[in-house]
């Protein structure tokens, strides 16, 4: 049996900070808080929406829990799986995907992002009917880098050997937490420099993913 496959999503498979900072920028205006930036966006990106919401409300200089906290959180998820412009696929991505898929490859998305605007961006980038399985940052108590979103994924797919592809800090500590080969893809939303993070395979352009699969395979 081929290994699964499993990716991350936002800042590996599709770039969502565009749109990620336009609902941010959305809510805060609706509530009364000056805007933030494209790159302050994408230093929050990646622990799940809790924590961008956090980091939002603290770069405002107001308490990152509570009431306040709630309400943003709310209103942010329930924009976030409507306001959908801005996400778009990285360069080649369907391309390299629909190879693997043709060779018989399992695979699933496990992100941090909520399921239903998880759901919602996939199928807005043209992706969704390339995975067996989407688990979101809310499919269980838990998230990355927590093991379990992880291991649940690749049970969910049948089990067998797995690889994870992803991009971020969050990613790698995931990988390393359960044990299993990470593929860095270096152009997403990493804060770190790439020699600074634990992986077995680093690359920048889609074209390459397929045949970096191939020889992990045949090294396995």
């Amino acid at each position: 049996m081929k290994p699964a496959l499993i990716f991350d999503l936002d800042g590996t498979l599709i770039d969502s900070a565009p749109a990620i900072h336009s609902v941010t920028n959305y809510v805060l205006g609706e509530m009364g808080y000056p805007m933030i930036t494209l790159s302050q966006t994408r230093s929050f990106i990646g622990r799940g929406t809790g924590h961008l919401v956090a980091c939002v409300l603290k770069t405002a200089g107001q308490p990152t829990d509570g009431v306040l906290f709630d309400k943003m959180h709310s209103r942010f998820v329930e924009r976030y799986a409507i306001d959908l412009d801005g996400n778009h696929q990285y360069p080649h991505v369907r391309t390299a995907l629909d190879a693997l898929v043709m060779q018989g490859y399992r695979m699933a998305i496990c992100t941090n992002k909520p399921y239903v605007p998880a759901m919602a961006a996939l199928e807005h980038v043209g992706l969704l009917d390339v995975f067996d399985v989407v688990i979101g940052g809310d499919s269980l108590q838990t998230r990355k880098p927590d093991p379990a979103i992880l291991r649940k994924a690749h049970t969910d797919l049948g089990g067998g050997s797995l690889i994870y592809i992803g991009d971020s800090e969050v990613d790698a500590q995931t990988a390393q937490a359960a044990g299993c080969p990470f593929v860095l893809y270096t152009e997403g939303y990493c804060h770190r420099p790439v020699h600074d993070l634990p992986h077995d395979v680093a690359f920048s352009d889609w074209r390459m993913f397929p045949g970096i699969i191939d020889h992990m395979v045949k090294a396995m």
